[in-house]
């Protein structure tokens, strides 16, 4: 069993149950996009989504930012391991500083994946132009290779995308989310 990274709105209800009339694997992320989003916390040196955006000369915050909306089980968690009334009171603050400060991000973000994706479709053997440190969890040169490729085509597991098609799963959902009244886009990890 693995982590699984998913994407979320601020009315993730609303779009699940329209969602459901779909197959469901339109929008599921590879679990190496998982690992690829958090790398800065387990790799040494830079992280290849930054590297990414250097590579690109695109800023790539947007999609970090992502990461940032709180989700309540780490919320809750917190509030429970809180010594104080005080430090309760700033945890449920750093939540709603955290959310007011991705109010409106999607298009922020689809315009940051559009250029993103843009500038990748032009670049030739992406994995040998990343460092990925001593530790490579990625398996990098399947997962960057092939940019325009599908690397599932055909199947219905979506465990084994490469990196261009998590990027074109993201853009979907956006892009559905956006036509669905979504203001709010993030990542949730489980």
């Amino acid at each position: 069993m693995g982590m699984d990274a998913y994407l979320m709105a601020d009315n993730h209800e609303e779009l699940y149950a329209v969602m459901d009339q779909e197959p469901r694997q339109r929008y599921n992320l590879s679990r190496t996009f998982y690992h690829f989003m958090c790398r800065p916390h387990v790799s040494e040196g830079t992280p290849e989504l930054d590297q990414i955006g250097a590579l690109t000369g695109v800023d790539i915050q947007p999609l970090s930012q992502m990461e940032t909306y709180p989700d309540e089980m780490s919320r809750e968690w917190a509030l429970e391991q809180a010594a104080s009334e005080t430090e309760r009171q700033q945890i449920l603050q750093e939540a709603e500083t955290a959310k007011a400060n991705l109010t409106g991000n999607i298009d922020k973000v689809l315009a940051t994946l559009e250029e993103l994706m843009s500038a990748l479709a032009t670049l030739d053997n992406l994995p040998s132009l990343l460092d990925h440190g001593r530790r490579d969890t990625l398996d990098s040169p399947r997962y960057f290779a092939d940019f325009l490729r599908e690397a599932g085509e055909g199947e219905i597991d979506y465990l084994d995308n490469n990196f261009g098609q998590d990027l074109r799963v993201i853009k979907r959902f956006l892009e559905f989310a956006k036509s669905h009244g979504s203001a709010i886009v993030y990542f949730a990890y489980a």
